[in-house]
């Protein structure tokens, strides 16, 4: 089963920027899209932004559009989430997800059901 560690996260004032990095370990993601999602206390965990299995395609929520950019390096079995000009509202517990629909899949969702998630996350914090 694979295993996904994030990392990355961090306290940064309004403005600043953060790389999140996730490692997928025991199983080979490159086949997968995969995404990243967040989740502040009390509220639903919601889709920040996912990437096709050979970063063809991204896709991102409104909020994170021109700010943030997802990456992925196969090779590396890992993905990236490169976030600038934070606001105080991009905070919360990031998590790297895995798509588990079909291999090579071009048309990727933003359903939490649609991806396995990590349990771990890392935690970003903005200040105003």
């Amino acid at each position: 089963q694979v295993q996904m560690v994030e990392s990355g996260g961090g306290s940064v004032e309004a403005g600043g920027s953060l790389t999140l990095t996730c490692r997928a370990n025991g199983y080979s993601v490159s086949k997968q899209a995969m995404g990243w999602f967040r989740q502040v206390p009390g509220k639903e965990r919601e889709f920040v932004a996912a990437i096709t299995w050979n970063g063809g395609q991204s896709y991102y929520t409104d909020s994170v559009k021109g700010r943030f950019t997802i990456s992925r390096e196969n090779r590396e079995n890992t993905i990236t989430l490169e976030m600038n000009n934070l606001t105080p509202e991009d905070a919360g517990t990031y998590y790297c997800a895995v798509y588990r629909g079909r291999p090579y899949s071009a048309n990727v969702g933003r359903r939490r059901h649609e991806y396995d998630s990590s349990d771990q996350g890392t935690q970003v914090t903005v200040s105003s």
